[in-house]
């Protein structure tokens, strides 16, 4: 079932209001800035790389402690070359004041409820 265009029209309200209050959890849910750099790929390919090569040491050699080395260095290596480095977060608005900001979420939310108990109300109609 569509939506219809006052549905639209809140969830495209919501949705501005949502990336204007809160920057951080768009920034933590966004696929945009969760991409890990060229460079830590590659660090991270190499170190796993010699990760592998210690292991099969360790097995050839008959050494368990240089093959749990080997694996432990190869899974950082890959947590390296897969988690994105720390300062692909964006930056959230500066809030001037946390009583304005608990304010504007507060009229929001009582916008919000309004619109959804006339919606309710004309719908009975």
């Amino acid at each position: 079932m569509p939506l219809s265009e006052q549905e639209q029209r809140l969830l495209e309200e919501m949705e501005r209001s949502l990336y204007h209050n809160d920057a951080d959890f768009v920034a933590a849910v966004s696929a945009r800035g969760g991409k890990p750099t060229y460079s830590a790929v590659v660090t991270g390919i190499l170190i796993a790389i010699a990760g592998v090569a210690a292991l099969i040491t360790g097995v050839i050699i008959s050494q368990p402690v240089v093959g749990v080395l080997g694996f432990i260095v190869m899974f950082v290596g890959v947590l390296i070359a897969l988690t994105p480095p720390r300062g692909a977060r964006v930056a959230s608005s500066s809030r001037t004041d946390s009583h304005s900001d608990t304010r504007g979420r507060g009229s929001f939310l009582h916008n919000l409820e309004h619109r959804w108990d006339k919606s309710q109300d004309e719908r009975d109609e």
